[in-house]
């Protein structure tokens, strides 16, 4: 019996037997070349939307465009996204919000600016995977700070509509905000410096405490597409801190 298998009570030689995994074998590869096909064609007008807006996509930690892997979101603030009222500086890490701000007809129109509210985006946008970054508050009493999806209304404000989801500080006071509904939270201060962490495919964004780097925190998201770090503020200076890795004790849960 040896090079034989025994198959519903009957004897197949071995080479039908190899015939037979073949033939599976390509039904397999065949299955999976159609739904390689059918994502690609799928993510296709997604990542024409990303392109379009000159960003970089980061996806399960890997930064599209030739560079090299990494794990963990690397970011700017885009200039093209700030209103007038804020200015970049840090080598376009760090913002600032000037009362008067700048005259809106001194600047360059650019659709991708918000156009009422005190807002700037990231410039890379993620759609799989986790990644951290951290912010330093510097004087500011109102400030906003989450994602947002990269096509949101330049019209709005994060945390107004279902589109963003930020973490809120005002009036000494910390608030989840999600569609124009805040969700108070507690155990919190006024920080000097703050973490935030998102899993996207869990669809879940938390606030971190950086000095024991646990969530604080964490907002459920039915996220739509890719979406980029977002930000508002009415006075002082935010600092953006990206290419960190995900704190172990967070990459763990």
């Amino acid at each position: 019996m040896a090079g034989e298998i025994r198959r519903r009570g009957r004897l197949l030689p071995s080479s039908k037997m190899a015939a037979a995994a073949a033939l599976r074998s390509n039904r397999a590869g065949a299955v999976h070349a159609w739904l390689s096909s059918a994502l690609s064609k799928m993510a296709a007008p997604m990542l024409r939307g990303v392109k379009q807006r000159g960003w970089s996509l980061c996806v399960a930690g890997r930064r599209l465009g030739g560079e090299a892997p990494r794990r963990e979101i690397n970011f700017k603030l885009d200039e093209r996204t700030a209103h007038s009222s804020l200015d970049l500086f840090k080598k376009n890490t760090g913002v600032i919000y000037r009362m008067l701000g700048i005259d809106p007809t001194s600047v360059p129109r650019n659709p991708e600016r918000f156009r009422d509210w005190a807002v700037v985006l990231g410039d890379t946008a993620v759609s799989s995977g986790r990644h951290y970054w951290e912010v330093t508050v510097k004087e500011s009493q109102q400030f906003r700070i989450g994602v947002a999806d990269v096509d949101i209304s330049r019209d709005g404000c994060v945390g107004v509509d279902d589109r963003s989801w930020v973490f809120s500080y005002a009036n000494r006071h910390w608030n989840a905000m999600f569609a124009n509904e805040t969700t108070p939270i507690k155990n919190i201060g006024h920080p000097e410096r703050v973490g935030l962490f998102l899993d996207y495919d869990s669809k879940k964004l938390s606030l971190v405490d950086v000095s024991k780097h646990v969530s604080v925190h964490s907002i459920f998201a039915e996220f739509q597409g890719p979406v980029v770090p977002a930000f508002a503020l009415w006075d002082g200076e935010l600092i953006t801190h990206s290419g960190l890795d995900v704190p172990e004790i967070l990459d763990r849960n």
